[in-house]
């Protein structure tokens, strides 16, 4: 019995090792990322970084360092937006890809979630409702599904997003296996408009989110690209309103994976 015993712990610490071992480090990942730049990705504040295509990107993620895959950024990039923000977020625990496609199923939990108004000096909800929808030309709410026992290689979904300062508007949701982890993009499938002005056409807003167990917890990397007519974007401050898009869409990813 004492042989069987010991037979069983020898085995449980054999697996748990060569499963620890098969996750990366933050610094096989990153690992000319500055020291000040690496300890905000691993506090609440998280590194973010808005760029121009004006002035040049600056991005930590499509570096001949980073280990990537460079299909991440360059997927943005190709729609060849004229702003982008970059995130790197590393939050404490472990979890299973297949926990982290399940929070990311929890749509619902968009809504209502806060950013911070410069213009009206408080916290307000960016997305006052957030659901599924049956496809891109019908519009009938979904109910979230129950969690999913199988992680899918691919999988498309159709959102809905009141936003408070563009109303409804609409994006398909597509999640795909790459690397250690799994991508998550968010593109706008109709124009995105104000007082009846187009902002973004049709496709001219992605969201990525790559999202990776590691050694140190769990890496949620983030970019976003928008491209906006320079008249629309001489009336509003196009950084601030697509970073805060990216954060609120990352910390309802990494508030769902935390209480998975």
């Amino acid at each position: 019995m004492k042989r069987l015993i010991f037979f069983i712990f020898i085995l449980f610490i054999f697996c748990v090792s060569n499963l620890y071992s098969q996750l990366r480090a933050f610094n096989d990942i990153f690992p000319d990322i500055s020291s000040e730049n690496r300890s905000l990705v691993f506090s609440n504040d998280a590194y973010v970084k808005a760029s121009q295509k004006a002035n040049g990107f600056i991005i930590y993620g499509n570096s001949q360092s980073c280990g990537l895959d460079s299909k991440i950024v360059d997927n943005v990039l190709n729609t060849k937006p004229g702003y982008f923000v970059e995130s790197i977020y590393v939050i404490p625990g472990t979890t299973s890809l297949l926990d982290i496609y399940n929070a990311l199923g929890k749509i619902r939990n968009l809504k209502g979630r806060l950013y911070r108004s410069s213009t009206r000096g408080k916290e307000i909800p960016l997305f006052e409702e957030a659901t599924r929808i049956t496809s891109e030309k019908n519009t009938t709410a979904l109910v979230d599904p129950a969690p999913a026992a199988i992680l899918p290689k691919t999988e498309t979904v159709h959102v809905r997003l009141k936003d408070i300062n563009f109303g409804n508007t609409f994006y398909r949701a597509e999640m795909s296996l790459t690397q250690n982890g799994l991508i998550y993009t968010m593109t706008n499938s109709r124009n995105i408009n104000y007082m009846l002005v187009p902002v973004m056409k049709e496709g001219r807003f992605i969201a990525r989110l790559y999202i990776e167990p590691i050694t140190e917890g769990i890496l949620i990397y983030s970019v976003a690209g928008a491209d906006i007519s320079d008249f629309v974007a001489s009336k509003i401050h196009v950084d601030s309103a697509i970073t805060k898009r990216l954060s609120v869409i990352t910390s309802w990813a990494a508030d769902g994976i935390s209480n998975k």
